[in-house]
């Protein structure tokens, strides 16, 4: 096992990183830029180097100086974390160029799954229902153009090189693919180094079912059942659950699920895949399942997946990134009782859901059986508008998906967070409306509420 991990990234997902470390024994090197410079992760790891600037390319998408501090800390492994360079074919390959394991799959793997386009080409070859795109990734807007021709309008511009909902823009018709594209694909450039685009027919208020994946060097692939993260605005994710509603409620659900769960080892065992990683898919009301893409790194939401199956996948990481079969086999992997997670960041619903950066003034974290948090900041700490707004998850676990349900909400009432405008008092409007406690919700539904009108609780 390693004695010592460079952690790429940042906030609480470093945090997330450098505890599984501590609990094995690993020692851990944090990078920081200038804006993170007083942030708890850096102070959590056993040492703290500095990077760059504030801006992502100055810093954490600099991938000669992580390289550079990992060779001068003496770290043998690199863990990046999700976003920035996680899904970065050049640098898991630079990582291994160096003599240092990047804790993720191999620079073949995310070439060929996390590189959305020729994912979808080895899915249809392997006979996976995909939604009708691009077989290749496009360079320009009139390349688009043809594209979407063929398909028909709508259609969705999505950035290649990485997820998130980041460089992701709808496209209504022909005259609006010009601006589209420049915006997706600039957007793209800034988050992933990438400007590179693909398209896809945009299916109408899907819901978004991912299936949670390992495997390791020795040919081994588990699953970890799915989540279902349905709940989103501006294409990212704000709150996931597991298990899917959707295949609760439907008649033979099980079986479609089992499908699903083999469909997505299929998957992944088609590129070898070696480390964590998630297969996405769109479903519609009736759990017919298409795939979109799949995200080569730990997710955001890993967490839901943690609680209800008790399985620590950093921990599962870091081990098959050592080399180490992995330890369980499907037959052990078992999931009880359900989960949620409520992202919570720093944003005003009430204003198009956009970041509201600040500086936290009063922070106390709600505590209650079932209940987590994955943290990363602190009274003082000030959310800037360089990174993503994201103050926390606020998870919560429970026999039945009523009880997670009502300990999230709980939770949520007793979350200070003193200085921000948050998405607190709107998460629990969405856990108390009756639709989605029913589990009746599709990618739509924060669309149906008129949040600028909507009187939020003051919390």
């Amino acid at each position: 096992m390693f004695k010592k991990v460079l952690i790429a990234n940042r906030g609480e997902i470093a945090l997330r990183v450098i505890k599984t470390c501590k609990k094995m024994g690993i020692a851990t090197v944090a990078v920081y830029s200038d804006a993170d410079a007083e942030a708890p992760f850096a102070k959590e790891a056993d040492e703290a180097h500095h990077i760059g600037g504030s801006q992502a390319a100055e810093s954490y998408l600099n991938a000669a100086k992580i390289l550079q501090v990992a060779k001068q800390s003496g770290a043998e492994a690199v863990h990046p974390g999700y976003g920035f360079l996680s899904e970065n074919t050049h640098f898991a390959a630079e990582c291994k160029e160096s003599g240092i394991v990047f804790i993720g799959p191999s620079s073949h793997a995310i070439e060929h799954m996390g590189d959305k386009a020729t994912a979808r080409t080895l899915m249809e070859k392997a006979g996976v229902p995909c939604v009708p795109g691009s077989d290749a990734t496009l360079e320009d807007a009139e390349e688009a153009k043809k594209v979407a021709a063929k398909i028909g309008y709508p259609v969705l511009l999505k950035a290649s090189a990485g997820g998130g909902g980041i460089g992701m823009v709808p496209v209504p018709s022909e005259d609006k693919m010009e601006k589209a594209f420049e915006t997706a694909s600039s957007r793209a450039l800034k988050a992933f180094g990438s400007g590179a685009m693909y398209i896809e027919k945009l299916i109408q208020n899907p819901h978004h079912i991912e299936v949670q994946v390992m495997g390791d060097t020795h040919g081994n692939v588990v699953h970890f059942f799915e989540r279902e993260c349905s709940i989103q605005r501006r294409n990212q994710k704000v709150i996931e659950e597991s298990p899917a509603p959707l295949y609760k409620k439907l008649e033979g659900g099980e079986a479609m699920l089992e499908k699903l769960y083999e469909t997505a080892v299929a998957a992944a065992k088609s590129v070898e895949y070696d480390n964590a990683g998630t297969i996405e898919f769109i479903a519609d009301d009736d759990g017919n399942y298409y795939f979109i893409e799949m995200n080569t790194r730990l997710q955001v939401e890993h967490g839901v997946t943690e609680l209800v199956t008790g399985t620590d996948l950093v921990e599962l990481q870091l081990r098959v990134a050592a080399g180490e079969e992995l330890p369980i086999k499907q037959s052990d992997i078992k999931r009880k009782g359900a989960a949620i997670e409520c992202r919570i960041c720093a944003e005003n619903p009430k204003k198009m859901w956009f970041p509201a950066p600040g500086k936290i003034e009063e922070y106390t974290l709600p505590e209650g059986e079932g209940v987590r948090v994955d943290n990363g900041v602190n009274a003082g700490y000030t959310i800037t508008p360089f990174y993503d707004s994201m103050v926390a998850k606020l998870l919560a676990y429970g026999e039945t998906r009523d009880q997670a349900l009502d300990r999230a909400y709980d939770a949520l009432g007793n979350y200070k967070i003193v200085g921000l405008t948050t998405n607190l008092a709107a998460h629990r409007r969405i856990i108390r409306d009756e639709k989605f406690r029913a589990g009746v919700y599709t990618t739509a539904f924060l669309e149906g509420i008129d949040w600028k009108n909507e009187e939020l609780e003051e919390l």
